[in-house]
């Protein structure tokens, strides 16, 4: 297996999208959420991540992203992390990508920035779930949909307990570029690199010209690769033409055809890693693979 971090800075890589969607609309019931389907539903699983390996993407992204025990408490299950990261993990790993990441959500916990104690325990769900995913044939660690600067903190720091392995921020963000209208983009990134966060980045719905945009801000605030996922509302099957694009607001990723329209100019403001989110498909995920390919960071 490659190590990412010799790609940093050196070429542009999709990352698969989440295959809730995917799960979804092979009517796979998901009240128990995409990281437990892969010991609930591993053959359905299995043939998800297929679809977006075939598609292309170099980075193949591990359906961990609920491993923290305090989201699998929500389905009893907190005393099976171990057993439930081994499936999700083994299932992406089984097609050899170029690089396997492992998502690990935010904890959903109630965070006091005042707490020791509240983010001493915020810290540890982090640790914790990168103990129970383990290191081994693991190129990064995702932590994805921080929700807010605390959080990244805790997140971060929890990593690096345990690990030395590189690890991919983001956090979703407004078209104004605020974190739950908060702190600005260029704090979080900020934040991110100085707690050593090897990829910064955020997700974002706002139309191409806000989110290339946003990119610029955020390149112009931290050194380190930058990440931009694409938030998908509602996957669009089929090319929109052009006659319709009043089909396309509010939902300006939901055809992936237009999405890799978009990809060459997010490139130019400074993002090298590029990733179709939320209600994504695996078409979503092979036009990003194409669009991105040879094509050459910025930065």
């Amino acid at each position: 297996m490659a190590d990412i971090q010799l790609r940093f800075h050196r070429d542009v890589l999709a990352l698969s999208s989440p295959i809730d969607a995917t799960l979804a609309s092979q009517g796979v019931d998901l009240s128990f959420g995409a990281t437990m389907e892969a010991v609930l539903d591993p053959e359905a699983v299995h043939e998800a991540l297929k679809l977006h390996y075939v598609a292309g993407a170099p980075c193949l992204v591990a359906p961990t992203a609920g491993i923290t025990r305090a989201r699998l408490a929500h389905q009893r299950a907190a005393d099976r992390d171990a057993e439930v990261a081994a499936a999700a993990k083994s299932a992406a790993a089984q097609f050899r990508p170029q690089h396997l990441i492992a998502e690990i959500g935010s904890t959903g916990l109630p965070l006091d920035p005042t707490s020791k104690t509240s983010l001493s325990a915020n810290r540890d769900q982090y640790a914790r779930a990168v103990e129970a995913i383990g290191p081994e044939g693991v190129d990064a660690f995702f932590l994805n949909g921080l929700a807010s600067a605390a959080d990244v903190r805790c997140a971060l720091m929890g990593v690096r307990k345990v690990c030395a392995t590189p690890v991919i921020a983001s956090v979703d963000i407004d078209s104004d570029g605020r974190l739950a209208g908060r702190e600005p983009i260029e704090e979080i990134v900020a934040i991110m690199q100085d707690l050593e966060a090897d990829v910064a980045g955020f997700c974002t719905s706002a139309a191409p010209d806000i989110s290339v945009a946003l990119t610029r801000r955020a390149a112009a605030a931290c050194a380190v690769p930058l990440l931009v996922q694409l938030d998908v509302k509602e996957a669009i099957r089929g090319h929109v033409p052009r006659a319709f694009e009043r089909t396309l607001e509010g939902n300006p990723y939901g055809d992936a055809a237009r999405m890799g329209e978009a990809v060459p100019a997010l490139v130019a403001a400074g993002a090298q890693f590029l990733r179709a989110a939320g209600n994504a498909l695996p078409a979503h995920t092979g036009v990003l693979a194409a669009a991105c390919a040879g094509l050459v960071p910025v930065r």
